[in-house]
Order: structure tokens, then sequence, then C-alpha cells
């Protein structure tokens, strides 16, 4: 038996990917309707809304997300986190989430943290692994917490999230996922803290997220 090539074993799998990725790309694709993030309520457990956000449609354009939330809440006035959510029902037409990786330093933020954490959250056996981001523009300073969620799957590694992109088309005939996105400043040096705040407001809106996006 010959010995195993590596340079001829990868380009074997990127063709075998390439024809699966053409096979699965070229059906059509099986829609799944998802509820309105419109109606995602205002309360969250001790948590409240306090702003609804906009988004320009400069950026809807770039991002070309199906449905969107942009909102502010709070548990006390010195502590509030932003939550996005871009919703995606199909990534056939080059409609993928951006990644804040990318978007934050393009608006001038500054990384300084990039790491994953373990966020413990209901009616799951096991953690969920999300990205973690500490950025600073100026004076100001945040934590972002970020991760890719498709049915009940929660993803932190973009090239993981494509790949399971790639095995849904295959396997499922649909590529519908979702960017979610939560914002936490940073008062003085206290990282961690804000870290445990947003960790929080995870935990109280993860599974109510859930109901909102494609089963």
């Amino acid at each position: 038996m010959g010995r195993f090539s590596w340079p001829t074993g990868a380009l074997s799998t990127i063709l075998v990917l390439q024809g699966s990725l053409f096979y699965g790309f070229s059906r059509g694709e099986a829609v799944t309707a998802a509820r309105s993030l419109d109606g995602f309520p205002s309360a969250l457990g001790a948590w409240h809304m306090i702003q609804q956000g906009a988004i320009e449609k400069e950026v809807k354009e770039v991002l070309r997300a199906d449905d969107y939330l942009t909102r502010q809440y709070a548990i006390s006035p010195a502590q509030t986190a932003s939550l996005f959510v871009a919703s995606f029902t199909s990534q056939r037409a080059r409609q993928t989430p951006h990644s804040p990786k990318n978007c934050l330093p393009g608006s001038g933020w500054i990384w300084s943290v990039s790491d994953t954490i373990l966020v413990t959250v209901a009616e799951r056996d096991r953690p969920i692994e999300i990205n973690r981001y500490v950025v600073s523009k100026g004076d100001a300073r945040a934590v972002v917490l970020y991760w890719y969620q498709s049915r009940d799957r929660v993803v932190a590694s973009e090239y993981k999230a494509a790949a399971f992109v790639a095995w849904d088309a295959i396997r499922r005939n649909r590529t519908d996922t979702a960017l979610v996105r939560v914002v936490v400043s940073v008062a003085g040096n206290r990282t961690e803290r804000a870290t445990r705040s947003g960790i929080e407001f995870i935990q109280a809106f993860f599974t109510t997220l859930r109901q909102f996006l494609p089963a």
C-alpha cells in the first residue's frame, strides 16, 4: 500500500467538498419560516428594554439579512447591554453574517482580547461556547460577546459555522443561520465585571431567542 500524500489527500478532500457543495446549493432550498424579531419581548426576566434601535438603509444593504433586532436592555441604571440579531433564512445568494471581528475594526474599534468563553444556559446539558472580544475606541471600552446560531446549534468559530452551512445544505437542504451579538460597556478597567453582566443577559434571553429562529 502506498504512503498517504498530504497534498494529494487535501486536494481530494477539497474536490469532494466542492462537488458536495455544488449538489447541495444547486437544489431549491427548503426555507423554514420564523417568527418576526419585532415580537421579541421587551422584558426578559429582570432585564427590560430601554431603547429600540434602528438600522440605516445603507447598513441593511451591506448586511442583507432577512430580519433584524437591535435593542438596549437594562437591569439597573449601571448595568445595561445591547442586543443585535441578524437572521438569514438562506445563504445561497451570498447572504452571510458579517463577523464582528471584521466590522468593528472598520468602525475604528481596536481589540485587545480575543478569546472564547463558556456560558451555561437553561435547557442545555452543556455550556455554549461563544466569542469574547474586548475592544476600545478612544476612552470607550466594551466587551463584545457573539456567536452563530442555527436551529439548536451554537457555534463560535466562523470557519466551523461555514462548514456547518455546507453540511446543512447537503443533508437538510437548508442554510439558515443567525448572528447574535451582545455588547456591554466597560467601566474603568472592570472587564470581567462587564463580561459577567453580558453572560447574565445572555442567560436571560437565550431560551426566548430560540423561539424566534427557525426550528
